[in-house]
């Protein structure tokens, strides 16, 4: 039965992204980025959220939405997740006040349809091979779109890792706040317990997404900062999923 659900959750989509992603490159030609992230983006990322929920049996929790600014403030803000599957990076967009700009791996860009929109939502790809260019891209372009009111989505971990695993927390995104004087949000996410790294089958259950409260950059480093990130994000990880940490949460 997990196997027919999730089938159908990923049947609608591929097969909605189609019209929806048309829709947004047409309307690319005549509208800025920002409408297209609420208009075309933000409805069919919510639409797999409610349709991994209403068909996968993937419900989630909200833990600490105050600790996000409104839609009217304007400082700048780098999130920062645990990363354990592929279902926050559809969640966030969908929840925020403000629009995301992701940081990704150019290849992306290349996935008919679903890369094209990427690119034109106003986010920052980069060539991993390439770190020195590619940080002095994220610096400048991060710093340009949260101007615009956009926050900076980074994976301190860089990839996916395992339910109950800790990855390997990388300083990119606090070094990018340190650089442009924003603050740091962490979030704890048990995205893992539903839709385990590397498989393509829903788990019902809950997910648990816990926001904790911005950490101004100011005076800091990003090593440290980062320290401060990772501390915050695992201890909240062991709090909310003490199944898959049995030896710290005895």
């Amino acid at each position: 039965m997990n196997a027919l659900r999730s089938l159908l959750v990923f049947l609608w989509m591929v097969i909605s992204v189609i019209p929806i992603g048309i829709a947004l490159l047409l309307g690319s030609l005549f509208l800025r980025d920002d409408k297209l992230w609420w208009w075309f983006a933000v409805p069919w990322l919510r639409g797999v959220i409610l349709v991994a929920r209403v068909i996968g049996g993937v419900r989630y929790r909200l833990h600490g939405a105050d600790h996000l600014p409104g839609p009217e403030d304007m400082r700048r803000i780098v999130l920062c997740p645990k990363h354990q599957s592929t279902w926050e990076t559809f969640f966030f967009p969908s929840m925020t006040p403000h629009p995301l700009a992701y940081v990704f791996k150019k290849e992306l860009l290349a996935i008919p349809i679903f890369g094209w929109c990427m690119a034109r939502l106003g986010m920052i790809h980069i060539d991993r091979s390439k770190r020195a260019e590619a940080w002095n891209k994220v610096a400048e372009q991060g710093a340009a779109l949260m101007d615009r009111g956009k926050w900076v989505i980074m994976f301190p971990e860089g990839t996916r890792t395992e339910r109950g695993k800790r990855g390997n927390y990388k300083s990119g995104a606090t070094r990018l706040a340190v650089a442009t004087g924003a603050s740091v949000i962490p979030v704890a996410v048990t995205s893992g317990r539903c839709w385990p790294r590397r498989s393509f089958f829903f788990i019902p259950g809950v997910v648990d997404v816990s926001i904790g409260a911005p950490i101004s950059a100011a005076g800091r480093e990003p090593g440290e900062l980062m320290d401060e990130v990772e501390r915050w994000i695992e201890d909240e990880m062991q709090r909310l999923d003490p199944e898959a940490y049995p030896r710290q949460a005895a």
